[in-house]
């Protein structure tokens, strides 16, 4: 029996789901891509043998989650400091900036968002600007949500000069599970708000410090999503 020709409403109709598959199942980050492939392999190899597929199935799973990468839209408006990624505030302090970010030796408003296992580990540029200065710097896997984290914890600070000539640090700091710290923006890099800029494996914080006299708008325990909510404004 003769196959019917596809007709434009069923290629349409297939269009769409496509679509919405796209809008609903966000892409991978590519750092994630050997995580999720190597286990993927190993599951497919494996495939008549239980034992070895479903734990592989699984890893892969649970990779593909971790390094998610799902678009974001940033909010419009001048002086606008977002979310540098997903997670819980789990500090609204004011801090001495850490000494390789250049931002003077008094005390400014910080803001520090703990990102679980759970959460979206892409970090996003939270304001526009050029990059002054990028610097890693070793140190201890304390959990993230401690205070002395900031200080004490392997982390890689950036600081980025608003075209305004106004300064803010953003700092990613690795914790328990954490050991490897991706930053892929360098000094003299044009950022533009809300693009992603770096990641974190597995479970960590990033910290954002900014001039003084700016208005902080999110508090304690509040949810922020990477790129869209506003924590702060610019004086």
């Amino acid at each position: 029996m003769a196959r019917r020709p596809a007709r434009p409403d069923d290629r349409e109709g297939l269009a769409h789901v496509i679509d919405l598959i796209r809008e609903t199942v966000p892409p991978l980050h590519p750092k994630g891509v050997p995580f999720v492939a190597a286990p993927a392999a190993v599951a497919l190899i494996g495939r008549k043998h239980p034992w070895i597929a479903r734990p592989a199935m699984a890893a892969a799973g649970a990779s593909a989650l971790f390094f998610r990468h799902p678009s974001r839209v940033p909010p419009t408006g001048s002086g606008l400091v977002v979310a540098p990624a997903d997670g819980t505030v789990a500090l609204v302090d004011e801090a001495v900036p850490l000494p390789e970010l250049g931002l003077g030796d008094q005390p400014v408003p910080r803001v520090c968002t703990f990102l679980s296992v759970f959460d979206v580990h892409v970090q996003r540029v939270p304001i526009a600007g050029r990059v002054r200065s990028v610097q890693h710097t070793p140190g201890k896997f304390l959990s993230a949500d401690l205070p002395e984290a900031s200080s004490e914890n392997e982390r890689t600070a950036m600081t980025i000069e608003t075209p305004e000539g106004a300064a803010v640090g953003v700092v990613q700091i690795a914790g328990l599970l954490a050991r490897r710290i991706v930053c892929d923006a360098a000094p003299g890099d044009a950022l533009t708000l809300g693009d992603t800029y770096g990641l974190i494996r597995f479970g960590s914080r990033v910290d954002v410090y900014l001039p003084a006299g700016s208005e902080v708008k999110v508090s304690l325990g509040q949810r922020a999503v990477g790129a869209e909510t506003v924590i702060a404004e610019l004086p």
